[in-house]
């Protein structure tokens, strides 16, 4: 796997770019102290949402992946799959999925559905995350493979 390079606007080209967590924070944690904070978040939600057992799918997008050189946080959406009850969880995982206890503890915006939610489909979802405020497309990533 290989992400693209930016677009001349700082983003990625349009589209869902899979890549690996390693891939992923190699690419958009380097640089500033500010970057790499969000990345060790990044990474930190990723071993959270999977340890639930539930993770189907891992999208990150926003300002962490882009150009930007200060993100001010990361933003990302769970599929998880049908089974999943957030009710049950405890601890760190039971904030990640309560949007504003994760925005305070893990400073991230985390959105999340099961599988069976997606409308009108799960592709169209999450394509959907590539629209930014503007209107405009960018690309996004899709977290792939297993634990690094």
């Amino acid at each position: 796997m290989s992400l693209p390079s930016f677009t001349e606007s700082g983003d990625l080209p349009e589209g869902v770019h899979a890549a690996s967590l390693r891939e992923t924070l190699a690419r958009f944690g380097a640089g500033g102290t500010r970057r790499k904070a969000v990345a060790l978040r990044l990474e930190r939600i990723y071993h959270t949402a999977q340890a639930t057992g539930h993770l189907s799918r891992f999208v990150v997008f926003g300002s962490f992946v882009t150009d930007a050189p200060e993100p001010n946080d990361v933003d990302v959406f769970l599929l998880m799959d049908d089974g999943f009850d957030a009710s049950e969880l405890t601890g760190e995982a039971r904030l990640l999925f309560d949007h504003p206890a994760a925005q305070a503890h893990f400073g991230a915006s985390v959105f999340w559905l099961r599988r069976l939610s997606a409308f009108p489909n799960e592709e169209d979802l999450i394509a959907n995350s590539q629209i930014r405020r503007d209107r405009q497309l960018r690309g996004i990533v899709e977290i792939v493979g297993g634990l690094p």
